[in-house]
């Protein structure tokens, strides 16, 4: 039966009015303050004429408070749905700044909260394309209402379905928690900002100047804060990092993360691996190095590169699967643990086991940072997450220590006694309560005191206890690793490895959940 002609005409005349809110003028706006239109977005997050929004037409609850007209515009300032990447379906809200700035209501929250809901329901990742300028005031308790069921939706989420939030403009007050509540936060240079208060709220209070920049810009919270995994220069190039993470990971808890094949099947020059080590002990050397040479080419995507440097997370390929590598990085710090770095491998490894991804430890970690500042600021809990968290983890767990693996630092790098799978050396490893120099000190003290030159005798002792005491061979002839291997079988050695662990199944004590040292 044909559609009533009068019926029809309302039905185009009301696809034209939203056409005519989304058009060219609010583009420009956008694209003003060198931002993309929530419509573009989306577009550039999806494959090609796979994306089905929801709720387009919807209008707010209360178009007119009496503390200024609200904009009876479709969708209330947030755009909503799901679409492919990759060919794999994905859930997405993405806030219009156009519309009353992005600021969140009742009924844009209830979007938002829909999306959620059918993510969690179906098993698929959410992303959030944030642009807000934080809670609707005309609303009041409302708006405050609905972060509140936002961040309760993120949390029923979280370790079940992979959670990205991507800030493309400002994100202020209770607008951080979710984003803070998810797995992975993407920011712009120069145009997404995050602060639980604003500038004016910081002088007011503290009377303090402090640019938007300053207090809560990209560079900030990747260096400093740890809030921002990845920074990009824009959003073109911030929305392809997006694209290349999930490609990472399986759709849910209950998949396990898609096989990639990889890029070249010619042989790496892996003999270069037996030299990146230098012969002095005390010599730095760069472990990303290592981990191109070892896993599959071009396939390392580190996290938080700026934030904790001396120690490495990141996802990368090996053969083909997916993996997640955690290292410590000589070139910082002597790759020592410190509290920022614990809690950014912490929570890279809890990821990691949540969705299915083996992790892979490469070790070279003379201990823990000394000093007042990291013992009152409390080094011990900290250290102690990363700790909880590889013990905790039940995904297949592989350490190669490269060179050196010092006292409670080698527990904690995911040794075989807290859980490690396959624990493998390389001829350059040093494993030993402590230092070569420190023992010496302590077990020679009364030698060193009456020798001539305590100097060159410290020298001797140092060497003759890496020799006796500190080499690989002792650890692996009592059983603690598995095997001293050749640097450049490591991934063949690790492949097969892995491959062998992939029906791995641990059962766990029954309980509600542990209780990691918060």
């Amino acid at each position: 039966m044909d559609i009533n002609g009068k019926i029809y005409k309302d039905f185009l005349n009301r696809i034209e009015r939203f056409q005519v809110q989304n058009g060219p003028e609010k583009i420009k706006k956008q694209h003003a303050k060198g931002k993309l239109h929530a419509r573009e977005r989306i577009a550039l997050l999806f494959d090609k004429d796979s994306f089905e929004e929801l709720d387009a037409f919807v209008t707010s609850a209360t178009p007119d408070t009496g503390f200024g007209r609200i904009d009876e515009a479709f969708g209330d300032g947030v755009v909503i749905g799901h679409g492919r990447i990759n060919g794999r379906i994905v859930y997405v809200y993405s806030q219009d700044f156009t519309v009353m700035g992005g600021s969140l209501g009742s009924v844009h929250a209830k979007k938002i909260m829909k999306v959620q809901e059918l993510a969690l329901r179906v098993g698929a990742p959410i992303v959030g394309l944030i642009d807000s300028g934080g809670a609707r005031i005309q609303e009041g308790v409302a708006s405050l209402s609905g972060y509140a069921s936002i961040f309760h939706r993120n949390i029923q989420s979280s370790g079940v379905i992979p959670q990205i939030s991507v800030i493309l403009g400002p994100a202020a007050g209770g607008a951080v928690y979710s984003p803070a509540l998810t797995d992975f936060v993407f920011m712009t240079k120069n145009t997404s900002y995050m602060f639980v208060t604003g500038p004016d709220v910081v002088k007011e209070v503290l009377n303090e100047e402090v640019t938007f920049d300053e207090l809560g810009g990209a560079e900030v919270h990747a260096r400093k804060s740890g809030v921002a995994n990845f920074i990009y220069e824009d959003e073109e190039n911030t929305i392809l990092g997006v694209k290349k993470l999930l490609s990472f990971f399986p759709s849910n808890n209950l998949e396990n993360p898609p096989f990639v094949e990889p890029k070249s099947k010619k042989e790496k020059n892996i003999d270069k691996l037996r030299s990146i080590v230098p012969d002095d002990p005390n010599k730095p050397y760069d472990v990303k190095k290592v981990i191109d040479l070892i896993v599959d080419q071009d396939s390392f995507f580190e996290v938080s590169e700026q934030y904790a440097p001396n120690i490495v997370v990141g996802f990368s390929r090996l053969n083909g699967k997916a993996i997640g590598i955690v290292a410590n990085q000589p070139k910082i710090l002597a790759g020592v643990l410190d509290i920022n770095s614990s809690l950014k491998g912490a929570r890279f490894i809890r990821f990691c086991d949540s969705f299915n991804i083996p992790i892979l430890t490469l070790e070279d970690v003379p201990g823990f940072l000394p000093g007042l500042d990291q013992e009152h600021s409390g080094i011990i809990k900290h250290g102690a997450k990363l700790l909880f968290a590889y013990s905790e983890a039940t995904v297949p767990k592989i350490t190669v220590i490269l060179r050196k693996a010092y006292g409670g630092a080698f527990c904690v790098m995911n040794s075989r006694n807290v859980g490690g799978d396959y624990s493998f050396a390389w001829p350059t490893a040093e494993i030993a309560v402590m230092g070569p120099e420190g023992a010496v000190s302590i077990l020679y003290k009364r030698e060193l005191q009456d020798a001539e030159d305590p100097k060159k005798l410290k020298k001797e002792f140092a060497a003759k206890y890496r020799q006796d005491i500190a080499n690989p061979y002792i650890a692996d002839e009592k059983g603690y690793i598995d095997e001293v291997i050749d640097p450049a079988d490591t991934r063949n050695k690790l492949i097969t490895a892995f491959k062998t662990l992939e029906n791995k199944h641990v059962d766990q004590p029954a309980r509600k959940h542990g209780n990691i040292p918060l």
